[in-house]
């Protein structure tokens, strides 16, 4: 199991690399990751919704992807809410309180998928979540410690040095765990290392002396990775590209799938720009693009609330291209309607009116 300091620290990736390179050697390997946290999600060959990191892992593979590679997906839909996926579909709503005393009960549901993806496998890659010295959250863990003891894993440890701090994280994280969890991580690596890789041989013989963990070494920066699906909007750059076309994208509070984004950024002769809140969308912009999103009327209003709908409005008007991609076609629309309160309060709004079309959120949705 592959846990690391703190979130964004380059796990998802390493373990995809891991992937391919066992598999290389012949392996039968798989990934798993027990509960993840995204709005990047893939959708599996047997109709349920993983995290699109598990989705990389298990192209890394050569594995067809599963439910199980992924068996508690958390969608955040509000600042303190999330929509909980169980083995690919809807559980409920819970709000993070709610969450935190129900996890526990999800860990045998983990454990049978874990049993599906390590049957017939030679090797799993487990990725852990977030931190294993988030210790507020260890009662009824089952994203790093909690799942590495029930499933009796070993434990490798990733620390990022690009963002600073390395040697603390690490050895910090090495001082709050409990004695039998220092002794489940085996080992430790630094991640994301820009030069001389010589110039942090102090700092790891400093990190092996503080932790007794073993060195695996440390791993040079990655400038591909770019290139590749991240796993939360955390991992979301600015842009790409230099071309004619422009092609913009206003980066709404509960943006979902923007790895649908990730061709655009390859494409040459197109200029790819996110627009962060409380900036207007550019007047010279080829092509509005409205992403996917978790809660498309919660942030319908976050939208306008950014006064995009007026400058959507004038581009339109200027005879500039207007693209929707799930939520984003949704707000589209005349209405939408959530009667049930899949994503919020029930009701129904406006939408902004571009589209002859309505949209009914429900229950069960298609994949």
């Amino acid at each position: 199991m592959v846990q690391g300091t703190g979130s964004n620290v380059g796990k998802s990736l390493i373990v995809a690399g891991l992937c391919r390179l066992f598999a290389n050697r012949g392996l039968k390997v798989r990934p798993f990751k027990p509960q993840n946290m995204s709005n990047n999600a893939a959708v599996t060959v047997d109709g349920g919704e993983i995290g699109r990191a598990q989705a990389l892992q298990a192209m890394g593979c050569r594995e067809r992807l599963s439910v199980h590679m992924n068996p508690v997906l958390l969608k955040p839909e509000t600042d303190t809410g999330a929509q909980v996926i169980v083995q690919g579909k809807r559980f409920g709503t819970m709000k993070a309180r709610e969450y935190g005393t129900q996890k526990a009960t999800l860990l045998p549901k983990v454990l049978e998928s874990f049993s599906q993806i390590e049957s017939g496998s030679d090797l799993v890659l487990v990725e852990g979540a977030g931190s294993p010295a988030e210790i507020n959250l260890r009662t009824g863990d089952i994203a790093n410690m909690g799942f590495a003891e029930a499933a009796d894993l070993p434990v490798v440890l990733c620390g990022d040095i690009d963002r600073g701090g390395v040697i603390a994280s690490l050895v910090g994280t090495h001082s709050v765990l409990e004695t039998d969890e220092q002794e489940r991580i085996k080992a430790f690596f630094v991640n994301r290392f820009r030069g001389d890789t010589s110039l942090f041989t102090e700092g790891m013989r400093q990190i092996e002396s503080r932790t007794r963990w073993s060195s695996l070494g440390v791993v040079p920066w990655f400038a591909d990775a770019n290139k590749l699906p991240a796993e939360d909007a955390l991992g979301l750059e600015n842009g790409a590209g230099s071309g004619p076309v422009k092609i913009v994208v206003p980066v709404i509070s509960r943006i979902a799938n923007f790895d649908d984004l990730d061709p655009l950024r390859l494409e040459e002769g197109v200029t790819l720009e996110l627009i962060q809140p409380g900036t207007p969308l550019p007047g010279d912009a080829t092509l509005v693009l409205l992403p996917g999103s978790k809660s498309t009327i919660g942030d319908l209003a976050f939208f306008r609330a950014q006064g995009w709908d007026v400058d959507l409005k004038a581009h339109h008007r200027r005879g500039g291209h207007i693209l929707g991609i799930c939520g984003g076609y949704q707000m589209l629309g005349r209405t939408i309607a959530d009667p049930e309160g899949i994503e919020g309060a029930p009701g129904t709004v406006e939408g902004l009116g571009y589209l002859d079309v309505g949209t009914v959120l429900t229950p069960e949705k298609s994949l």
